[in-house]
């Protein structure tokens, strides 16, 4: 691909990140109800986006390869928090902080322990994907899913493997 068009494509899709789950928490927020979205999937995405962060800070890469992560990562914590507050289980959302932030420190502990986990981490993702997809399967009801953030996330995946 041409320079231009790439760079076209980068700055598109950290557009597209900086807003990739705002969807997805208003139709919660709307709703005010989280049903049709599985939190074990945005778990599994959130500590698939925590390695790839810790990874790229743990090795020193340019802040521009992967500025969009925190701002992702703020937005799935926001919206697992309305979906915690919704459902009632906000104590469970504190333990899950307490592992994040306990994992987040682990990763670096050992390289190796690191370069697992960053190896891991497409799979990571993709289960969470397919996570969410069973949970739809088995409700036989999308909820509050928002098919514009999943949309998002496509071009976002799908651009991130040429750039």
């Amino acid at each position: 691909m041409a320079p231009r068009l790439l760079d076209l494509v980068h700055l598109t899709t950290w557009a597209v990140c900086a807003v990739i789950k705002l969807p997805q928490l208003v139709a919660v927020l709307r709703a005010g109800s989280a049903w049709g979205l599985s939190v074990s999937s945005l778990l599994l995405e959130l500590a698939g986006l925590l390695v790839f962060l810790r990874y790229q800070i743990y090795y020193g890469y340019p802040l521009k390869t992967y500025l969009e992560y925190p701002v992702v990562i703020a937005q799935v914590v926001i919206l697992l928090c309305c979906i915690m507050h919704f459902s009632g289980k906000v104590r469970r959302a504190l333990f899950y902080a307490v592992v994040f932030w306990v994992g987040w420190y682990m990763l670096t502990l050992k390289k190796w322990i690191i370069d697992l986990a960053m190896n891991l981490c497409t799979f990571v993702s993709a289960a969470s994907k397919l996570v969410q997809l069973q949970h739809l399967w088995e409700t036989k009801d999308s909820g509050q899913a928002s098919a514009l953030t999943w949309g998002m996330s496509v071009y976002a995946s799908a651009s991130k493997l040429q750039t």
